[in-house]
């Protein structure tokens, strides 16, 4: 598993919206929400390369930037990963939890019952 910080985390998230792509167009993209200065882009795109998040090639002068794995992927391994840090793998007192402090919406439970239900046809 590959541990990201929040910083080098949104920065792969401005590539997963549409890549490959250059390190100007990533920085194109994060500049409307992020008061970022580019080398400070061009270090997490580089910090990321190291880590194994994202692959490069190199056409002319430019960069040319892709990620190694899927935006699904990563957040179902990192929805596993703090399931198990913080509530010993099991998924129950979670959502209890949201459950008890009332920040499930009807369409959340809606989603969570159907959820179940597809899983429980799955197991039959």
């Amino acid at each position: 598993m590959i541990e990201l910080s929040k910083a080098e985390f949104e920065v792969l998230d401005a590539l997963w919206q549409d890549y490959p792509a250059t390190a100007s167009q990533i920085i194109a993209r994060l500049s409307d929400e992020k008061q970022w200065h580019e080398k400070t882009i061009k270090t997490l795109l580089g910090r990321l390369v190291k880590k194994g998040a994202l692959s490069f090639e190199k056409e002319g002068r430019q960069y040319i930037y892709s990620p190694c794995m899927e935006r699904a992927e990563y957040t179902l391994k990192e929805s596993q990963n703090f399931i198990e840090r913080f509530f010993s793998g099991r998924i129950a007192p979670l959502v209890s939890g949201f459950a008890k402090s009332e920040q499930l919406s009807q369409q959340d439970i809606n989603e969570l019952k159907k959820v179940i239900d597809d899983w429980e046809k799955q197991q039959k």
